[in-house]
């Protein structure tokens, strides 16, 4: 692959990535269609790991699909594109503990920010969630590369 291929590839990677944390944002904060931005909202905390993701799985036909698949594939699904596209702009983070911690760190933060606004609730089980996505597309990332460079 070319020096000017590689510098495009990673130019609308830096531009997706603007554009997927412009989305994630308006999402998590402001889509009231999600709850979201809703005045007097009830908020509260999960802090026991997977009692959340067991509840959905377990009141999976009460809750209904799409709370189940919006809660538990959504938070895996929301992070793909930030495991998959910040290695694409920076080589300093193209190892999958560097992708790991830095999703986990993000979810945190989204997480603590959520609460404190209170647009949403604070769950340990979504930062869970949301490290997993973001370590899939991580994995998505290095198969991409390896076809890129030829070493399929």
């Amino acid at each position: 692959m070319t020096a000017a291929v590689r510098k495009g590839i990673k130019i609308s990677g830096a531009c997706l990535f603007f554009l997927y944390m412009a989305g994630l944002i308006y999402f998590l904060f402001f889509a009231e269609s999600y709850g979201r931005g809703a005045a007097g909202a009830v908020c509260d905390y999960n802090l026991r790991p997977f009692r959340e993701i067991i509840r959905f799985l377990r009141y999976r036909e009460t809750l209904g699909s799409r709370a189940v698949f919006l809660n538990l594939a959504g938070n895996v699904i929301g992070f793909l594109p930030f495991g998959a596209l910040l290695p694409l702009m920076m080589r300093s983070l193209r190892r999958a503990w560097k992708i790991g911690f830095l999703s986990l760190e993000i979810s945190a933060l989204i997480e603590v920010s959520q609460l404190l606004f209170q647009v949403g609730c604070f769950d340990v089980d979504d930062m869970i969630l949301n490290t997993l996505g973001g370590l899939l597309g991580y994995a998505v990332f290095v198969i991409c590369s390896q076809r890129w460079d030829g070493k399929s």
